[in-house]
């Protein structure tokens, strides 16, 4: 029975370390389980009458890897690994993918069926401390279209989509390149066959779903390496009517908490100053954003944006004598 104990425990331990990690050589397992090569081969062949695919490669350069079968196997998780998964799950409860909801408080009960009773307070600390904050509620986008266009982008195929834009509903070929998300919302980063140009779709205003893939095609090379960033500018600038470029006098660390990547795009220059460029439909709207953000700055794009400023610094003081006024 202590045998059989013994060899259970090594297979739930061997398993864990195949999911910890793509590739391992069997010296390594075997240094890891205080076992011999020949335990370890056994072992393997043990796991693969249970059900799971483990992969081997021959010689002396081969090794061991949890391949693919056709159920999921079960996950071993560590203390932090468990932890940090209940807590992502009761924040993709609330979050910006439609119908994620139900599936990820089923998986959440699951674990936590299943948590230690000291990881178990753990979880409960922090759901029973956050309470999530009800505003403007941003368009969903459904898992089954993220996760339909993140795989046409991961092989490379061709997508047709029912867009609707500003110019109305229209039909879009593209080549899929990454997918980028902000706290709010999912863009789409895409080559548009149509266009012969990169455009970004939100992802929210896609009608339906792409339907079987497309043509494989050769991926091209995106107009920037830094995708996150290009795509930035694209919703924070592009879109609007007037484009300002605002130089604060902070360090980057001191103004990157007052801001987000839906507001605008801010980049160090120095240790003391960092830019900052964003987009609006009035410059009343910038000059209002830009000085309510507690930092000295400089107007370097628009010039216009300067006597804006002018007329708000004159209101404001006018506001502030008549407050001063009052008995």
């Amino acid at each position: 029975m202590a045998a059989m104990l013994e060899t259970s425990a090594r297979l739930l331990r061997l398993l864990s370390l195949l999911q910890s990690r793509a590739d391992w050589t069997g010296a390594e397992l075997a240094g890891r389980l205080g076992v011999g090569l020949r335990t370890v081969r056994r072992d393997v062949e043990r796991l693969r009458e249970l059900g799971y695919p483990v992969d081997a490669t021959p010689g002396v350069a081969g090794g061991y890897r949890l391949g693919v079968g056709a159920a999921l196997p079960p996950l071993l998780l560590d203390d932090e690994e468990a932890v940090a998964v209940a807590i992502s799950l009761r924040t993709a409860a609330t979050g910006s993918v439609a119908g994620l909801e139900e599936a990820a408080l089923r998986a959440l009960a699951k674990l936590r069926q299943v948590l230690p009773s000291r990881l178990r307070h753990r979880v409960s600390a922090f759901e029973a401390a956050t309470v999530p904050l009800a505003g403007a509620a941003a368009p969903g986008v459904g898992a089954d279209l993220l996760t339909a266009v993140a795989a046409a982008c991961r092989d490379h195929r061709r997508l047709r989509l029912r867009y609707r834009g500003r110019d109305g509903t229209s039909e879009r070929e593209v080549e899929p390149h990454r997918l980028v998300h902000t706290p709010r919302r999912w863009y789409l980063l895409a080559w548009d066959l149509g266009r012969g140009d990169w455009r970004t779709f939100r992802m929210d205003r896609v009608e339906e779903l792409p339907g079987l893939p497309g043509a494989r095609f050769t991926p091209r090379t995106p107009p920037e390496e830094d995708v996150a960033a290009y795509v930035s500018r694209g919703i924070t600038s592009a879109p609007y009517r007037h484009q300002a470029r605002i130089l604060f006098h902070a360090p980057f660390a001191a103004v990157a908490p007052h801001t987000s990547a839906g507001a605008g795009r801010l980049e160090p220059v120095d240790g003391e100053r960092c830019l900052f460029t964003a987009g609006a439909g009035s410059l009343d709207e910038l000059a209002a954003y830009v000085a309510a953000k507690g930092f000295d700055f400089e107007v370097l794009d628009p010039p216009e944006l300067a006597a804006t400023l002018r007329a708000l610094a004159a209101r404001l003081h006018r506001a502030a004598d008549r407050s001063a006024e009052q008995p």
